[in-house]
This record gives structure tokens, C-alpha cells and sequence, in this order.
């Protein structure tokens, strides 16, 4: 039945292919995406600042419930991100440091909660990646229902169950299961171009003829 439902997995990016992705900054892969895609502002990373890539294994509830995310830690696979589309709501916290615990023990790769946590002060410590929307004590619900391995939508962003998720400092992004190794390539080369970049700011022989040519192309005004 629609709304309480678990469904296996029909396909999902090799964890090879992923963890090629972890020195990769998102906001390089976002910009070869064409900026186009984001999960929002709102979901930060809760732990100490470690990288994250995996397989998605997602996960549908309604706010303030976890009954399907037990389930959903007894069935994902070292490697997988656990991604959590609990509406955004904050009123009550749908993971903490027991159920991070059990995630990390087994090798997942992350979890993401479009929702809030609890047990914060423990998860910051860790390097264990967590992303979430905000944090409350008032615990869960474990009613159900719910559905594992279905489309979900943060702010926007869709997430089939097996393509890439990434995150960093900067936030999450999907990358789609068909599109994971052009990006990868794409988001490498980006990274080569900046560090370029970078260096010739620091040698003073960068060439900024490109702002002007804006500005004039945009018809502003220059005083004397």
C-alpha cells in the first residue's frame, strides 16, 4: 500500500565510483551541474566537517516518526546513505547518538534527515557524517508509517534510491545514478581549473579582463 511500504533497490552507484567523489568539494560538482540543483540551506552537517559519498537508501516518514528508519538501518549496506524526508519538521528528533551509533557500526556511509536529531553535542564529536535541519530534545514516534527505498524530495532536490549522495561544509547534493561518472570527471577537471586559478592570484598574473568585458556587456557606468 502506498505510504507504508518497503521496496528492495533496483540500482545503485558502486562505492568505488563514490568514494572517488569524497576529495571532490560539492560546490564544484554543483557548479557542473549547472547550479541547478540543491537540498537548501537548512540541512548542515552535524558532525565534525567529515566528507561524505554513498549509494542512497532512502527513506519516507512522516514527521516525528523513526519506525521506518529502524527498519531501514536493518536493511541498508556498508557504504549506503541513509536519506530521511521527513517533511522538514522540527518538532521532534528522528535520530541520536544510539541509532548513529548502529549506522556507524555498520559501515553506512552517512545519514541525512530532512528533520531534526537530538544527542547533538556526542554526533558533533564525531566524525560519523550526519546532515539534519535542526536539532530538539523531544524525542520520536514509532508508529509508522512510512516507505524505504522510494523517490523523496528535499527542498526540491529528488533522490532516487541509488544514486550519489554527496556532502561537505558547503551542503548536500544528489548526483544522478546515470550521470555519476561524466560529473566525476567534470567536477575533477573544475577542481584543476581553480587550483590553476588560485595560484595565479597569489602570483599576481591573473587576467581580469573578463569583469570589465561584464561590466560593459551589462552597461554600467564608470565615474571619471
Amino acid at each position: 500500500m502506498i505510504g507504508c511500504r518497503i521496496l528492495k533497490r533496483q540500482r545503485a552507484v558502486s562505492l568505488e565510483l563514490a568514494r572517488q567523489f569524497l576529495p571532490v568539494p560539492v560546490a564544484n560538482v554543483s557548479d557542473c551541474m549547472s547550479r541547478m540543483t540543491a537540498a537548501g540551506a537548512r540541512l548542515r552537517p552535524m558532525h565534525n566537517g567529515t566528507s561524505m559519498a554513498g549509494p542512497a537508501f532512502t527513506i519516507k516518514t512522516r514527521p516525528g516518526d523513526n519506525l521506518l528508519i529502524h527498519k531501514a538501518l536493518k536493511l541498508a549496506q556498508p557504504g549506503d546513505v541513509i536519506v530521511v524526508d521527513a517533511g522538514g519538521d522540527l518538532t521532534n528528533a528522528l535520530i541520536g547518538e544510539i541509532m548513529v551509533g548502529e549506522a556507524k557500526l555498520k559501515g553506512f556511509g552517512g545519514i541525512v534527515i530532512n528533520g531534526a536529531i537530538r544527542d547533538s553535542a556526542v554526533i558533533r564529536k564525531d566524525s560519523f557524517p550526519v546532515f539534519a535541519a535542526g536539532v530538539t530534545h523531544r524525542g520520536p514516534y514509532k508508529d509508522g508509517p512510512g516507505e524505504i527505498n522510494v523517490p523523496v524530495a528535499i527542498d526540491g532536490m529528488v533522490i532516487e534510491p541509488g544514486d550519489l549522495v554527496i556532502g561537505d561544509d558547503d551542503g548536500l547534493l544528489c548526483v544522478p545514478y546515470d550521470e555519476a561518472e561524466r560529473l566525476l570527471a567534470a567536477a575533477q577537471k573544475k577542481q584543476d581549473i581553480e587550483a590553476v586559478m588560485v595560484a595565479e592570484i597569489r602570483d599576481g598574473t591573473q587576467d581580469n579582463a573578463w569583469i570589465d568585458a561584464a561590466l560593459k556587456r551589462a552597461n554600467c557606468a564608470f565615474a571619471d
